[in-house]
């Protein structure tokens, strides 16, 4: 398991927190009327590891011309599903950060990883655990993830990568959005071949 960095929290990931445990909160206490108590929000990392990992020093491999003034694009994926033991899960930020060229766009390096955080997580409703899920434990796991990439970029022959800081919130959101697309996009194929549209599936934990 890496070092837990110097600011392990962060300061503009912490919105998400509060979003997501705001979410959570709220929905147990109006599910729960006239009891007068608020099912209290537990969340605790078993464990985290790395899934895959790989990373390419193309520079190295191909070479390139002229002055290399480097530009880094980072694609973040998220992922969820139930494990076998109750109230645990299995959360992974898939990560991939590709470096170029700024003035002809060759590739200089390309690193992916897949890290992945094992939950034990009580209190939270079931119709707000999916946005808890994808939200809240990025957020717990994502200081060991930086310090990976920042180590594997510089151990490859590179200045250190340090991610800013991620809006989970916002990625979530993007998700969302993506998701209804696909669904809409299918309801309108299927209704062009003269099917039946089903409805868009609401997101949902893989057991």
């Amino acid at each position: 398991m890496p070092d837990t960095p110097d600011n392990p929290t962060g300061g503009p990931a912490a919105p998400a927190q509060g979003a997501a445990q705001g979410a959570a909160q709220g929905a147990a206490q109006g599910s729960a009327p006239g009891t007068g108590q608020v099912p209290r929000v537990s969340t605790r990392i078993l464990a985290q590891y790395i899934r895959d990992l790989s990373f390419e020093n193309v520079l190295a491999r191909k070479g390139v011309q002229g002055e290399v003034t480097p530009e880094v694009q980072v694609q973040v994926a998220l992922d969820a599903k139930k494990r076998s033991i109750p109230g645990q899960y299995e959360v992974a930020t898939k990560l991939t950060a590709t470096s170029k060229t700024r003035a002809s766009g060759e590739v200089l390096f390309v690193l992916e990883v897949d890290y992945v955080g094992v939950f034990e997580i009580q209190g939270v409703p079931e119709d707000q655990l999916h946005p808890y899920l994808l939200i809240e434990c990025p957020r717990l796991i994502f200081p060991f993830l930086r310090r990976i990439v920042s180590d594997v970029s510089r151990d490859g022959g590179f200045p250190p990568l340090n991610l800013d800081m991620i809006d989970w919130v916002q990625l979530y959101r993007a998700d969302i959005a993506r998701r209804a697309q696909q669904a809409q996009q299918t309801q309108q194929a299927q209704g062009q071949q003269g099917g039946d549209a089903a409805p868009a599936a609401a997101p949902r934990l893989d057991a």
